[in-house]
């Protein structure tokens, strides 16, 4: 994390701290992932589709996170746009990751549930309107984008076999409730690390709220952009396989919860390798030509899960399509940066952001309703399909308006 511009080292900083937080506490991909999935499998008799559909919740607060940017670039939260909302959120998010440790029946755990993500969602916001306002101004959008899903992933490798290791020596809820405990703590680092960010004051004054309204307002004018949140939306639409490929994994193919959770962290650590790559390759290439690797990548990958009819396949696969995730989201990640406006930097990210995040519960609900009332849990057809879907993409490119990148991988 070297750099010769001071700012961009502490924001470096920042974005790893943060974004390890979020690897943990995320609560459908970090730490109480699978446990929670087991769980509501297990002891509550929830096939796919229920599980999916039921969970679906968890990604509103994602959804919607272009109103956690406007609030925190209009409204300054004790002299602060950032700081302080970034402290408020993630100390909601401490009490909120108790309060599920703490849950006696369904009806608080998913409640519960939600407002973690809310607040992990505000928290994620913030960080992005960073990324946007300070990759900007120091051409370096791609290279932040690496490193926060770098982290992420690294958080998340370590996460995710701790809580397959809970499942393999705790009830399903007691595994729950363990990992509920461990994601409460994560937050209080965040809280201790905002001095990181560099931010001057702000308040309230008609002047600078009609300039960041003016601002707004260009987001909805600017056709790029349009293009951009198009592309998005049909780059991560595809039947996702996520949840069926679970039970897949449990029921016939019969590999156990320790060994799930060991091909989740393969995944993470695909993810790190992706932006190892990025770092020290694939930053020379061209947005468009990045974007083109991430398509490819991601058909060959979906299409590999064909493959996986034991151990060996499975661990291979993982590991292939961590690196595909990886450069997919730093190609499309650093579209999205460059193409915001200044002024609304937190509002027009996130609302890049909420298009990505939409699909994850259209995606997954699609898949296990295709899985379940159309394919007869045949996995097969559900792989083919979502190959398919995610090739399509790859005649959008030309649509849209890339900044000209230097040799060194800056914007120029």
């Amino acid at each position: 994390m070297r750099s010769d511009n001071p700012a961009v080292s502490r924001v470096m900083w920042f974005f790893a701290i943060v974004y390890a937080v979020e690897g943990i506490g995320q609560a459908r991909a970090g730490i109480l992932g699978q446990p929670l999935t087991y769980f509501l499998k297990q002891t509550q008799g929830w096939d796919p589709l229920k599980i999916s559909v039921s969970l679906a919740v968890l990604d509103l607060p994602w959804i919607i996170k272009p109103l956690w940017g406007a609030i925190s670039d209009f409204v300054p939260l004790f002299g602060y746009r950032r700081r302080t909302y970034l402290i408020a959120a993630n100390a909601a998010a401490v009490l909120a990751f108790a309060w599920v440790a703490l849950f006696s029946d369904m009806t608080t755990l998913i409640p519960a549930l939600t407002v973690t993500a809310v607040a992990m969602a505000i928290s994620s916001t913030l960080c992005g309107a960073l990324l946007v306002e300070t990759g900007q101004k120091h051409q370096a959008s791609a290279r932040f984008v690496n490193q926060q899903w770098l982290w992420f992933n690294i958080a998340q490798m370590a996460a995710v076999l701790l809580a397959g290791y809970l499942i393999e020596i705790l009830s399903p809820i007691g595994a729950l409730r363990a990992s509920a405990w461990v994601a409460a703590v994560a937050p209080l680092s965040i809280i201790a690390s905002v001095w990181l960010i560099q931010e001057k004051r702000a308040r309230i004054d008609l002047p600078a709220l009609r300039q960041r309204l003016r601002a707004l307002l260009t987001v909805f004018r600017t056709r790029n952009l349009w293009l951009v949140a198009g592309f998005l939306f049909l780059y991560y639409f595809s039947p996702g396989f996520g949840t069926p490929l679970y039970f897949q994994m449990s029921d016939r193919l019969h590999f156990s919860q320790g060994f799930i959770g060991v091909l989740s962290s393969i995944g993470a650590g695909g993810w790190i390798l992706g932006g190892l790559l990025h770092k020290w390759w694939l930053h020379r290439l061209s947005g468009p030509a990045l974007l083109r690797l991430s398509i490819l990548g991601g058909v060959v990958t979906t299409l590999s899960y064909l493959l996986m009819i034991g151990p060996a396949a499975a661990v291979a696969i993982y590991l292939l399509s961590g690196i595909a995730a990886m450069i997919a989201t730093i190609a499309t990640l650093s579209l999205a940066a460059d193409a915001c406006p200044e002024g609304a930097e937190g509002f027009a990210f996130a609302g890049m952001m909420s298009i990505i995040n939409v699909t994850n519960p259209l995606s997954d609900a699609l898949g296990s309703l295709l899985y379940e009332r159309v394919f007869q849990k045949q996995l097969t057809p559900l792989i083919l399909v979502s190959a398919a879907a995610t090739a399509l993409v790859f005649f959008l490119i030309p649509l849209m308006v890339f900044r000209v990148r230097s040799p060194s991988g800056a914007p120029a």
